[in-house]
């Protein structure tokens, strides 16, 4: 990386950086549901146009979906960006107690506030060093809206936005600072519909046929069969309809959503066939019909060792956050709000094993990450997923995580959504915005970098083509 680049690109992200604060507070404030973040969607849309750049709106059939575009030909580098919230998460800012402000209310329980506007802040950043600069190049910002459970980007990538795209960058809000390789696991989610009869319970509940009973019984059948299922698998579930209050009625109706978890699309479709069979199975015995539903997916990750590694290079040389005590502070009286065995399981969870600037502590007795993780140039297991997996199997594709968030904070809980305003973490987004700038610029600028990162792309990706889990006439959202 030129390091006379990365000291500019550097320095105006940080003159960037209480503008776009301001924007990512705003977005904490609204904290709008998948596909429906009408307000945050035209906040960074506006930001790109302020900025120069096209936009384009309500792509792929999303209305909250958008494209920004600044500069002209090859390469082109997109920078993923999210901004949408979670059900159930409403939490005041700054405080290290569970206090909502609105009863079962929104909140970004993910940092999706944080993570839009900083990938906004790297395309922008990148955008006016190659204006200054005369570099050729397209520089992309994708305002990719439903990454909770409603795979925004998958229908992107569906609808070939991601088809001219030479390399994809994105970050995530996180305990950690650094580069940490992962195979995510592939989802689908089905919504199993169940019809039956009505009847009084007591009077004729002979004549009722009970679609909450057959839920219940394909639980009972799914539980069973986690035993026979690959260890890396998930299946998770939730009863969205439970066919009424009244417990003297036989329900004529209920439902459930499950998720589909597998470490590779083929095995999470196997897996859904012999969840469908326990599904009829439930209906066959409780004589109702059962509709199935499909919601959405997301395909695995496919990690890309190249770009990951280039992304740490230049986490090293941009060096450690500059966390002050006022930050510090706040995030010990956040880690006070967990019990040991999670700060543990945190470390475990991103992998923490060593760190790249010796006088950082990495043990969780400092309650933020002062330091940089290692990285080993090798892929780890993680049992979620993410729609950055369809993304990634299109184009070469990396993240970076920054510690926005104190040692010990898992995602999507009230911690998340109080430390989503804080200092630290408008400073961890900064930081991130400028891994992935400086890492665009060092695509934009060497052709053996992008051109590695391209080899490797193709060598994972031989023999196994990319088919998008999602059926071309579902529409986001469909199956609610």
């Amino acid at each position: 990386m030129d390091s006379d680049a990365l000291t500019k690109i550097a320095a105006a992200i940080d003159s960037m950086r209480p503008d776009f604060s301001a924007l990512s507070d705003e977005i904490w404030d609204h904290a709008e549901l998948k596909f429906e973040e009408r307000r945050s969607s035209a906040l960074l849309a506006k930001a790109l146009e302020d900025n120069g750049f096209a936009v384009r709106r309500g792509v792929a059939g999303m209305d909250t979906a958008f494209i920004g575009e600044f500069g002209s030909g090859k390469p082109v580098i997109a920078f993923l960006g999210e901004f949408d919230a979670l059900a159930g998460m409403s939490q005041a800012a700054g405080l290290a107690e569970p206090r909502p402000l609105a009863s079962g209310g929104t909140g970004h329980g993910c940092g999706h506030n944080l993570l839009g506007v900083g990938s906004l802040m790297a395309a922008i950043a990148l955008a006016r060093h190659l204006k200054d600069s005369g570099l050729p190049g397209t520089v992309r910002y994708y305002g990719c809206p439903g990454e909770e459970g409603g795979s925004g980007k998958t229908f992107m990538v569906r609808a070939g936005l991601f088809a001219d795209v030479d390399a994809a960058l994105t970050w995530h809000p996180a305990p950690f600072n650094g580069v940490r390789s992962t195979n995510n696991l592939a989802v689908l989610e089905y919504y199993y519909r169940f019809k039956g009869i009505a009847a009084h319970a007591a009077n004729a509940a002979h004549l009722g046929r009970s679609a909450l009973d057959a839920v219940e019984l394909m639980n009972v059948g799914v539980n069973f069969l986690r035993e026979h299922m690959p260890q890396d698998c998930r299946v998770h579930y939730a009863i969205t309809d439970t066919g009424g209050r009244a417990a003297n009625v036989v329900q004529a109706q209920a439902e459930v959503l499950y998720l589909i978890r597998a470490p590779e699309m083929r095995q999470a479709l196997d897996l859904a066939a012999r969840v469908e069979k326990v599904a009829q199975g439930a209906a066959m015995m409780t004589e109702t019909r059962v509709e199935t539903v499909f919601d959405t997916a997301s395909t695995n990750l496919l990690p890309n060792i190249t770009l990951e590694t280039a992304m740490h290079e230049n986490m090293v040389a941009l060096g450690p956050i500059a966390f002050d005590e006022a930050d510090l502070s706040f995030a010990r009286s956040i880690q006070q709000t967990f019990t040991d065995e999670a700060i543990r399981s945190s470390l475990r969870l991103y992998q923490i094993k060593g760190d790249v600037f010796s006088n950082a502590k990495i043990d969780g007795s400092t309650p933020l990450h002062l330091g940089l993780r290692e990285f080993e140039r090798q892929s780890h297991f993680r049992a979620g997923s993410t729609d950055v997996g369809d993304v990634s199997w299109v184009t070469p594709t990396a993240q970076c995580w920054t510690p926005a968030w104190a040692i010990g904070t898992n995602p999507h809980t009230w911690q998340v959504v109080a430390q989503g305003k804080s200092a630290a973490a408008h400073k961890a987004m900064a930081h991130a915005a400028k891994v992935l700038a400086t890492t665009g610029f060092s695509l934009l600028t060497s052709p053996q970098l992008l051109a590695a990162a391209k080899t490797e792309w193709a060598e994972k990706t031989e023999g196994r083509p990319y088919v998008c889990p999602i059926p071309p006439e579902v529409m986001p959202g469909a199956g609610h």
